[in-house]
């Protein structure tokens, strides 16, 4: 993967993911409630678009997610189609994604 050197952080008091590539910061806004983690935006930066930032950085929070045994709920119209793209991740969805 690219960017497998580059530290994902869970920033809790912010509720994000961030993924600095550059100095600049890349991040995916979320929402923690019980076991499931509500991934709710993905944003990087124009200056850094495709540059495959945003699917590693993705692909880093989906193995969070899975270390951390949370079930996620993707709202995020990118991690959706990340996932229709990378199907084995499905195993970390949440089955009942009600908030």
């Amino acid at each position: 993967m690219k960017y497998d050197n580059i530290e994902l952080v869970n920033n809790e008091a912010i509720h994000n993911f961030e993924f600095v590539v550059d100095g600049k910061r890349s991040f995916i806004d979320y929402q923690l409630r019980g076991d499931k983690i509500y991934l709710v935006h993905t944003e990087v930066p124009a200056e850094l678009e495709g540059r495959g930032i945003a699917a590693a950085m993705v692909e880093k929070a989906f193995k969070y997610i899975e270390n951390n045994s949370l079930k996620m709920v993707p709202l995020c119209a990118y991690i959706q189609q990340y996932l229709k793209l990378h199907p084995e991740w499905d195993r970390i969805l949440a089955l009942n994604g009600n908030i």
